[in-house]
């Protein structure tokens, strides 16, 4: 079980990163649709990816973690497989979107069906392990992807999805089926408010520089569908997001720290690879394989605080993290060189960055899910990693704003500052998060 676990989420996060570096080798095969419009082969994986999440984690208590465990499994492989057949880019597109979509249900009925069958002294370690793959994966993304696309071209992302996808769903048709599975399901227009919401406001954030009207709207529409769809789910006696899990400190501490974790996270990876190819004049994928050092010390933080966390509860993982990513920023403030220096200056920034992500990643997953009872793991791994998610779209937005198109050694500077305030601000969260397991 802590294989398949750790496969899913491995899948679901290397798709989100994997085809980062794909754009120009899509162009060359497409040379009707703009770079501009390629770039929606990213989004649209994002956006219903961090839409779903939380319903998809409520709908996996209530119908079964097993069930959504294997249809997400299912319907991901097959989208893989549509996805590197695509004839055209619509059908590329759509195929990506139902990509996106089945890997919301994978994450939290991953890690649910994992902690379910765990005994409560050894989740927070089973908990690392499903970080640690969840970091590697998103981390090693882009090297990985510009490595295979160079090789063998845009199509080998999707295709390397298919074995491993067919594997997972052969192991899972062995999983058993947890008493008390089954139960009503939630009201549908607070699950598509919420939705919609989540997918407004990834939507709009990765657009740099635009600050018009229609990107505005968006913006302010995501926060107001959130809203309702909370206050729905208040009097709903089915509701569609666990709004009582909100109520627990360590819960609502966890998520806090995981926004705060996602938005420093999103925005230090992107402006990391801008700035070895805008200012250090890397290539692309030389670029990109200089970010991977960080993915190796962010898995064995992951996997070294998971067994930490089993002793003295997620709140050393969370502020020790944080704090390993103020550190990272303040040095990377202070001594950020104009001329390339990769081995005494971004190798060891790398690896100590990559320290501080795999930690956090283990303590927020572990503080959300080890805070409430197992029949609501899922529900709340879902509300965790849509946190993670929405602090990414911030990240990613305030990048935006704070780089202009021809940007200077200081506009990047002043984006690895809001990364470490990000983190700072972490800190703070993570002092909530408890020490302890609340039930079991």
């Amino acid at each position: 079980m802590p294989v398949l676990a750790a496969g899913a989420t491995f899948l679901a996060m290397l798709d989100a990163t994997v085809a980062n570096l794909a754009v120009p080798d899509l162009h060359a095969d497409f040379p009707g649709t703009s770079l501009a419009g390629l770039t929606w082969v990213i989004t649209l994986y994002a956006v219903p990816f961090a839409a779903l999440l939380a319903p998809a984690g409520r709908l996996a208590d209530l119908v079964g973690r097993r069930v959504m465990f294997q249809s997400g499994v299912g319907v991901f492989t097959l989208a893989s497989l549509a996805c590197a057949l695509a004839p055209n880019v619509p059908v590329l597109l759509a195929t990506r979107g139902l990509q996106g979509a089945a890997a919301a249900a994978m994450i939290p009925a991953s890690l649910a069906l994992l902690l379910h069958d765990t005994a409560p002294e050894r989740r927070a370690g089973a908990v690392g392990l499903w970080s640690a793959a969840g970091a590697f994966a998103a981390a090693i993304g882009p090297s990985l992807g510009g490595v295979l696309v160079d090789a063998f071209g845009w199509r080998s992302l999707f295709v390397i999805n298919l074995p491993f996808g067919a594997a997972m769903l052969l192991a899972g048709v062995r999983l058993p089926r947890a008493a008390g599975e089954r139960g009503a399901c939630p009201t549908w227009r607070a699950r598509s408010c919420w939705a919609a919401a989540s997918g407004r406001s990834r939507w709009a954030s990765p657009r740099p520089g635009k600050a018009d009207p229609g990107t505005l709207a968006l913006l302010a529409a995501g926060p107001a569908m959130m809203a309702w769809a909370v206050l729905r789910s208040v009097r709903h006696p089915v509701p569609a997001l666990e709004i009582g899990l909100w109520r627990n400190r360590r819960f609502a501490a966890a998520n806090a720290a995981s926004f705060l974790y996602g938005t420093a996270l999103y925005s230090w990876l992107l402006v990391g690879v801008l700035f070895l190819t805008e200012r250090w004049h890397y290539s692309v994928l030389k670029a990109g394989l200089a970010s991977t050092p960080g993915a190796f010390t962010a898995t064995a933080a992951a996997l070294a605080m998971g067994r930490l966390t089993g002793r003295l509860g997620a709140r050393p993982a969370v502020v020790g993290g944080a704090l390993t990513m103020v550190a990272a920023g303040l040095w990377t403030c202070a001594g950020l060189p104009e001329e390339p220096r990769f081995l005494t200056f971004w190798l060891p920034v790398g690896l100590l960055v990559g320290v501080g992500m795999g930690a956090l990643s283990t303590g927020t997953a572990g503080a959300a899910a080890l805070s409430v009872s197992p029949l609501r793991f899922a529900g709340a791994t879902g509300l965790n990693t849509t946190a993670r998610q929405l602090g990414g779209a911030l990240g990613i937005a305030a990048l935006a704003a704070l780089l202009p198109d021809a940007a200077s050694h200081d506009d990047f500077t002043t984006v690895y500052l809001f990364c470490t305030l990000a983190s700072a601000a972490a800190v703070a969260a993570g002092l909530w998060t408890g020490t302890r397991e609340a039930a079991r």
